[in-house]
């Protein structure tokens, strides 16, 4: 549904409606980001004609907000409020920027294991990188140097080509710290079909095409990463239906929507926290699924939730012991689910992707890519990330790419670690949750103040 003016529109609920700003998590929710944000699903909310009529009294209080809380100008009394011909206002001068850690120029000597490091594991993943970095002044130099480097350079030229085109910085948090959490993320496989059956039950959905979303920074900057979502009820704006709307399995809200069925519940709701993976079907063929859109309610850790009714200790919510405690108590696992309201929406991909797309629109690389909060590291930049494996101290000291991001990695010293597809990965992944320190590696004349 495309109605225009957007900066008119986005004015309006500003003027008209109060916004709930929903900030993101701080568990392991995958499902925001596994892509790209989806081109062309970007609309505004009402005509300029209905569009007082169409947010008063709406609920749009009720609305939430993808990402990063924050103030939000003013809402205007009704008897102050404007009509739609007045000009947008240039900047939302109560918006404050919230400082979100520090990047610290560092020595290359004070990376740990830095001199064993090899980069050639690194490198196809950082000119992946370049495909999109180059569309930045900053990295156009040392990218198209990167481009022109013959193919199989050695160990040896490639940690000379970071020395004397980078810097690495150290990555800082607000306090002052230099350490925070690592976890893991990984490429589940399901198993599927096509249509509907009694084994292949649980849907995932395609974006519906009621979903309505507005980019907020459209009219603010100061509201970036920040976009709304709802529906239209009647000549009524309304937030998205939640999980438990959406699975509802007598109303079928998203009946004939379906991408694909799977056989396990479980195994779908973690596919909606990895944010992609793979379904295959039982004449061997595979389709690959990705992060397609979400529908603007925030993510509720389920680990948390087991926890805080006393059906799990803090040590037994990895992901292999909340699938466990799920087989046990099938009676138990809707009211569980349904207590995180945040859906995922899906889309097929390519099947020849090398892996899953991250926000950066690169496949990521197994054991290379991270999410990271890209509010404080720069997309696409390698970093470099001293941790330990899971649920070990042996040390994992290597050079990554933030080509990805998600909603529950906020924070500057905040890692996800992508270990690739399949059960082994996701061994992994369930049961990383380490300690870490991160230095990001930016071109000599970047302008680290501009981050």
């Amino acid at each position: 549904m495309n109605i225009s003016p957007l900066k008119l529109a986005v004015y309006g609920v500003f003027a008209f409606g109060a916004i709930q700003l929903a900030g993101c998590e701080s568990m392991t929710d995958r499902a925001m980001a596994l892509a790209p944000q989806s081109t062309g699903r970007s609309v505004v909310l009402a005509q300029a004609t209905g569009l007082r009529a169409k947010l008063r009294d709406t609920g749009m209080s009720k609305a939430s907000v993808e990402c990063e809380c924050g103030q939000i100008p003013p809402i205007l009394p009704e008897t102050e409020q404007p009509t739609l011909v007045v000009p947008i206002p240039p900047s939302a001068p109560n918006v404050v920027p919230e400082r979100r850690g520090a990047l610290v120029a560092s020595t290359w000597s004070a990376l740990p294991g830095w001199n064993r490091e090899n980069p050639q594991d690194a490198w196809q993943g950082f000119l992946k990188s370049c495909t999109q970095l180059r569309a930045q002044i900053a990295w156009q130099p040392v990218c198209n140097l990167a481009l022109s480097v013959p193919a199989n350079p050695s160990a040896g030229s490639l940690t000379k080509f970071f020395e004397e085109n980078f810097v690495p910085y150290q990555v800082f948090n607000p306090d002052g710290s230099d350490t925070g959490m690592v976890t893991g993320y990984y490429e589940p496989l399901l198993y599927g079909s096509r249509t509907p059956t009694a084994r292949y039950r649980y849907p995932l959905y395609k974006v519906p095409d009621d979903l309505l979303v507005v980019e907020l920074s459209d009219v603010y900057p100061e509201l970036k990463n920040k976009r709304l979502r709802g529906r239209l009820e009647g000549n009524r704006i309304v937030p998205y239906l939640d999980r438990g709307g959406i699975d509802n399995p007598y109303g079928q809200p998203l009946k004939n929507n379906e991408l694909v069925w799977v056989e396990d519940s479980i195994e779908s709701f973690f596919l909606h926290i990895q944010g992609s993976g793979r379904v295959q079907f039982e004449d061997g063929a595979t389709m690959r699924v990705g992060y397609a859109d979400q529908n603007g309610h925030p993510f509720r850790s389920l680990g948390r939730a087991l926890i805080d009714k006393g059906e799990l200790t803090l040590g037994q919510t990895s992901m292999q012991g909340i699938k466990n405690w799920a087989r046990a108590n099938p009676q138990k696992i809707a009211e569980f689910l349904n207590g995180n309201p945040s859906y995922v929406f899906f889309k097929e991909l390519p099947s020849d992707l090398t892996g899953p797309i991250g926000t950066l629109g690169v496949p990521l690389t197994a054991e290379r890519s991270i999410a990271v909060d890209s509010r404080v590291i720069p997309l696409g930049s390698p970093v470099y990330l001293a941790t330990t494996y899971p649920s070990s101290k042996k040390p994992l000291n290597r050079l990554m790419l933030a080509q990805d991001t998600g909603g529950a990695i906020n924070g500057a010293v905040r890692a996800d670690f992508f270990w690739g597809f399949g059960d082994s990965a996701g061994k992994q992944a369930g049961t990383m949750k380490q300690s870490g320190q991160m230095w990001v590696l930016l071109p000599k004349d970047y302008n680290v103040a501009a981050k």
